[in-house]
């Protein structure tokens, strides 16, 4: 995941009638984040906003999720990540709701346990923000997803634990992953919108450096 290419503020050498064209130095703070990070569930959500009865709007989170951060300082284009999340940990505060959502009518949790997520490419689009590209699968469906993120920085923890943290958010077509239940309302309209916004805050930890 190219979370973490930003430019380096070194001074430029001054070339020589003799030189050829150097590659951008890498800045060694970056290149220190280089590793592979685990996604903390207990300082993270993965959440969605779906528009209700087309006059508010319904938010939910899935509070079991897994997932790795390969992380490359040095050559972000050899970064990747890979995301699971439990269906039947969705949570929108009404038992009810929870309990459509889990059913055949929508997710399908018992047949369809998981949410998955495997990166395919990254990209910088300016300054701390990336869209890092994938595919996205729920239910028996794989599409590619696109997803743009704020990288908000690298800090060590009281506990020493090494930590990276990113957010950002996507759009998707809910019926494009087969999730086409609705109800018509008799003022016109729909109970449910087709398009959901997914929501995405990160805190990753770093793994340990095996010994030698």
């Amino acid at each position: 995941m190219a979370l973490f290419t930003r430019k380096s503020t070194a001074a430029t050498p001054t070339a020589t009638p003799t030189a050829t064209a150097e590659a951008p130095a890498v800045d060694p703070a970056l290149a220190a984040l280089t590793g592979t990070y685990t996604i903390d569930p207990a300082h993270s959500s993965i959440g969605f906003t779906v528009r209700h009865a087309m006059v508010t709007n319904v938010r939910g989170s899935f509070g079991e999720h897994e997932g790795t951060l390969t992380l490359d300082g040095t050559d972000p284009a050899n970064s990747s990540a890979a995301i699971d999340v439990k269906i039947a940990s969705i949570d929108t505060g009404i038992a009810d709701r929870d309990g459509h959502l889990v059913s055949g009518d929508f997710f399908d949790a018992e047949k369809f346990p998981l949410m998955t997520f495997r990166s395919t490419r990254a990209e910088q689009l300016g300054g701390d923000t990336y869209r890092i590209t994938g595919d996205l699968t729920i239910k028996d469906v794989t599409r590619p997803l696109s997803i743009d993120l704020e990288f908000n920085g690298s800090a060590t923890d009281v506990y020493g634990n090494e930590r990276v943290g990113f957010e950002g958010s996507t759009d998707i077509l809910r019926s494009d992953w087969g999730l086409t239940w609705n109800a018509a309302l008799e003022t016109g309209g729909v109970m449910v919108s087709d398009k959901v916004k997914l929501n995405f805050d990160i805190s990753a930890i770093k793994a340990a450096t095996p010994q030698a």
